[in-house]
């Protein structure tokens, strides 16, 4: 991808798709993360728990599509300083994510709505990392 700047287009199709998804954004991200750990049991308590808390970090990020660096600060200082999460980490996730609504949603997931969940979810690994820089 040549660039991450997401245009109004992309922005209107990922806050679109967000009202679809957002019911289930607790459960796409326990999946979305279960996909990464591979020491913990499918449905473990604090993964799942985890899970709602990382897509609630992605809906504050869709709140705050027009300004993800700034409107993140907070977020990007507590993975950096405080939790020590490994960036790289940021792209997995983002992956996994895109799979599991993939398969969650496969007739709402349309080349285009793909495209723009991935830049989105890149942009908003790159506000993550912002602080590690």
């Amino acid at each position: 991808m040549t660039s991450l700047s997401l245009t109004a287009k992309d922005k209107d199709t990922v806050e679109a798709f967000w009202g679809k998804i957002s019911p289930k954004a607790a459960a796409i991200g326990a999946d979305a993360l279960h996909r990464m750990l591979v020491d913990l049991n499918p449905g473990s308590a604090p993964v799942e728990k985890h899970g709602a808390t990382v897509m609630g970090g992605v809906a504050e990020a869709v709140a705050k599509i027009d300004s993800l660096t700034t409107g993140l600060l907070n977020l990007s200082e507590l993975h950096a300083f405080t939790l020590r999460v490994d960036p790289a980490n940021f792209k997995v996730l983002a992956h996994n994510i895109l799979l599991v609504l993939a398969i969650s949603f496969p007739n709402d997931l349309t080349p285009e709505v793909h495209v723009a969940m991935d830049k989105f979810l890149s942009a908003l690994g790159l506000a993550l990392s912002k602080k590690y820089r």
